[in-house]
């Protein structure tokens, strides 16, 4: 009986040995803490401080013209003169935002859109140390940049996780500076992946209801590891506040485009050189595909390496480099993902069977200047029409100064026609009147001056791109001051 009574109690004592051994996680498998966790990681997750310095864009405001002799004219000349006198002719804007070192000797990643186009960086470590940050490199497409600090002490670097490998429902843990509060930690669990929240052509964010709010942006998403698989950069957010759904880019898109910008200060990207659009059902019957899969070709850029490995308009695309291609979308990420100069396979769907074709990937970022070198040639002083708007523009020469009687201090683009019964004329817009500037609906509300109309025809072609409707333009005409003119660009 004895033996009998020791052996349960053994047994007794290895079961509990067992439980006590694995605290952290409960009979349902929540974890009880993240405090171990955090500990570990919060000395690495920093604050970005930004500071734009912004010119005042009403230092050129016009004065009230008034017949000479008028007993008005002293009187509002001095105002005016007051008026300027007192008004700031620059002022700061300020930002704030997160980032997480990512090497010892100083390499801070955080989003492009964080630093924006800041004149200063300053980095804040947990312990409030301050740095000054230099900017290595950035890449509005994908919203990741990267800087630099020098720092007396050796920085604890993050490990970075494969974001393929997390699945939705596992638990992760984002930490940030939301409204600039300082470090702070939120957990949640992965509530989606692949998530194309029409950012950018290669948006496959992962989704999380972790609480990430203004300010997170940035910042790091972890795995129960402790390393990164995220960059949490976005929300959506009716209120302006967290919903429970946040994006983050995930590591493995985030890695590479980091590496070239450490080692090259840019990205090098493929080219395919196509434009592509969804397949539909109906377009998949009327192929012969069993179902709605790959990107149809609407058109091949000449000269392109699309052009030359002989793709044609109503290819659809498969397969790229041994890739399967499930949707549209999937083929501009995966181009752009591979190595330009490499020479991949194509398999693409033609006259009801498949065909494979070898193609010699082009550098983006070459194209791009090239096509930016263009624009810049032919933009001439030839009146540019934009029909939609019904509008032609020009830019201000001497001749056209002397005939609209512009001052010299006015810089921007003369309006020279507007077609009746046109949206440029129902908004009031006729011939003389000077754009001076367009204004991005972004925090700053930032004016963007401009001098050429190929700088309007360019914005609108990017306002379509990003599923944007309306221009908004800052104008003025010859007798009043400068006003604000929608126009509505999309459909």
């Amino acid at each position: 009986m004895n033996i009998f009574l020791r052996k349960i109690f053994f047994s007794l004592s290895i079961f509990l040995l067992i439980f006590s051994s694995t605290p952290t996680i409960n009979s349902q498998g929540i974890p009880e803490s993240f405090r171990d966790l955090a500990d570990e990681l919060l000395p690495s997750v920093v604050n970005i401080s930004t500071t734009q310095i912004i010119k005042d864009r009403y230092n050129n405001r016009p004065e009230f013209q008034f017949p000479p002799g008028s007993p008005f004219e002293d009187m509002f000349r001095d105002f005016f003169e007051q008026d300027r006198s007192n008004r700031p002719k620059t002022r700061k804007a300020t930002s704030l935002g997160s980032g997480f070192v990512i090497d010892e000797s100083g390499y801070i990643v955080t989003n492009n859109h964080v630093i924006g186009e800041a004149d200063q960086i300053e980095v804040v470590f947990q312990d409030e140390t301050k740095l000054k940050a230099e900017l290595i490199g950035r890449d509005p497409k994908v919203d990741i940049a990267v800087l630099k600090v020098e720092s007396k002490k050796k920085l604890k670097a993050l490990k970075w996780g494969d974001s393929s490998n997390s699945k939705v429902g596992d638990w992760v843990l984002a930490i940030g500076n939301p409204f600039g509060l300082g470090g702070t930690v939120t957990a949640g669990i992965i509530s989606a992946k692949s998530r194309d929240i029409r950012m950018g052509q290669y948006d496959s964010f992962i989704q999380t209801d972790a609480s990430i709010n203004k300010g997170n942006s940035g910042g790091p998403m972890f795995n129960m590891d402790g390393e990164v698989i995220g960059i949490n950069s976005a929300i959506f957010s009716p209120s302006g506040g967290s919903v429970g759904i946040g994006f983050a880019i995930p590591s493995t898109m985030a890695i590479d485009v980091i590496n070239q910008l450490k080692k090259f200060g840019k990205t090098s990207r493929g080219w395919l050189g196509v434009r592509i659009q969804f397949v539909t059902e109906e377009i998949a019957e009327a192929y012969g595909l069993d179902k709605p899969k790959g990107a149809l070709v609407a058109s091949v850029e000449d000269n392109s390496p699309s052009y030359r490995a002989g793709v044609k308009p109503g290819d659809i695309v498969l397969k790229f480099d041994g890739k399967d291609i499930k949707k549209d979308r999937d083929l501009p990420r995966i181009v752009a993902g591979t190595k330009a100069g490499k020479s991949v396979e194509l398999e693409i769907w033609r006259a009801n069977k498949i065909k494979k074709l070898r193609v010699k990937l082009g550098e983006l970022e070459s194209y791009e200047e090239k096509g930016q070198a263009k624009l810049k040639n032919k933009d001439t002083n030839t009146p540019n029409k934009i029909e939609k708007l019904g509008m032609q523009l020009v830019k201000i020469t001497p001749s056209l100064r002397d005939r609209y009687k512009i001052q010299n201090k006015i810089k921007g683009v003369l309006i020279l026609n507007v077609q009746s019964n046109s949206l440029a004329a129902e908004r009031g817009l006729k011939a003389g009147d000077i754009i001076l500037a367009i204004v991005d609906n972004d925090a700053a509300q930032t004016h963007k001056k401009v001098s050429s109309p190929m700088e309007i025809i360019k914005k609108i072609d990017e306002l379509k791109k990003q599923k944007k409707n309306i221009l908004l333009l800052y104008v003025k005409d010859l007798n009043s001051t400068p006003g604000y003119v929608p126009l509505k660009i999309g459909e």
